[in-house]
């Protein structure tokens, strides 16, 4: 049976998902919802689709319909997802799963309730980089890991929509758009220990000065969430974390430096170039690593939507699982919850 995919938030990002439900051997695009009309049938056009609506419930509604795609901005993911739950579909939503830990706890009990799947579109796991070194740490070249650095870094890359810059809609800023990203990633590769308390700050300093733009335009007056996101993470196996993430840094780069070190106790490791760094105490050398199967196998966006069909159809788990998503936005939300104290809060999660 081939599963069939019901797209909510057409414009965007839906262009990158598309090519995997294409590609799917378990699951097909047969509908598509968005609240712009003109957006809604030109891609029906495009992709040969005839079933549209600019209402979601339609697409719960419909009795052929398996999985809902949610690619919304972030503020509707939880409703959208529960109602999609509710209604007896698999869902795959944009990241962040939701924007504040509470959200994602309810649509953790729907999936939990109605027995569905649930699964944030975390694209930067399906790389072949990561999964290559994600194999290698699971293995052991890495030991314990105590520490971690990450930073996902733009010069000039502050969205202008309003779907990113007004909190309404975005639920926050560079904070929950990119550093979920870095932030995922890397809890990934750690094995997702438990996070306890973080410290940090989320502002704006760049975006608010006279004349700012960026590759896409001008900063807009009505922006009111944070450009620039910094961190310190404790977690309860005592490992740490040092987490910076901004769209706009006067940083030597050009587009986006999004780098990942963890330190262990048989080695290091680099992201992306996927180095690996180890010491032999007993002969006294040092040994530097390159890992060579890193090749994509498919755009990542578009693989995340083919094995998120392939574990649907096998009854096979979460390949991102929500538990996973609930603790990166714990560390994001104390980040918010830090800069309003002033200082160290502790987290639930």
């Amino acid at each position: 049976m081939t599963l069939k995919v019901g797209v909510i938030g057409v414009g965007g990002i839906a262009r990158v998902h598309m090519p995997g439900w294409a590609a799917s051997e378990h699951a097909e695009a047969i509908a598509g919802c968005d609240l712009d009309e003109a957006v809604l049938q030109k891609w029906g056009k495009e992709h040969g689709i005839t079933r549209l609506t600019t209402k979601a419930e339609d697409l719960f509604s419909d009795p052929d319909i398996d999985i809902i795609d949610i690619i919304t901005p972030n503020m509707y993911h939880a409703p959208l997802a529960i109602a999609a739950m509710e209604a007896g579909k698999d869902v795959i939503c944009e990241k962040p799963l939701a924007p504040t830990p509470d959200d994602i706890r309810r649509m953790i009990e729907a999936r939990d309730r109605t027995g569905k799947m649930l699964m944030t579109a975390q694209h930067f796991r399906f790389k072949g980089n990561s999964r290559a070194m994600k194999a290698e740490i699971d293995a052991g070249a890495l030991g314990d890991v105590y520490h971690a650095r990450s930073w996902m870094l733009r010069r000039d890359g502050l969205p202008i929509r309003p779907g990113f810059l007004l909190k309404q809609h975005s639920g926050g800023g560079a904070t929950i758009d990119i550093g979920v990203h870095i932030l995922d990633l890397t809890l990934w590769m750690m094995g997702n220990p438990k996070p306890i308390s973080v410290t940090g700050v989320a502002r704006t300093e760049l975006g608010k000065l006279p004349g700012a733009f960026t590759r896409w335009g001008d900063v807009p007056d009505f922006m009111d969430v944070e450009e620039t996101a910094l961190a310190f993470v404790r977690f309860e196996n005592g490992a740490t974390m040092v987490l910076e993430v901004s769209w706009m840094i006067h940083h030597d780069t050009q587009g986006e430096d999004m780098q990942m070190w963890l330190y262990g106790t048989k080695g290091g490791s680099h992201w992306p170039v996927c180095n690996i760094y180890s010491t032999n105490y007993e002969t006294r050398q040092q040994y530097n690593l390159t890992l060579q199967k890193t090749a994509d196998i498919m755009e990542p966006h578009a693989l995340e939507c083919v094995e998120f069909a392939r574990a649907v159809a096998e009854g096979a788990p979460s390949p991102v699982p929500a538990e996973q998503s609930l603790q990166v936005l714990t560390i994001l939300d104390g980040i918010y919850r830090s800069q309003q104290t002033g200082g160290e809060v502790r987290l639930d999660s």
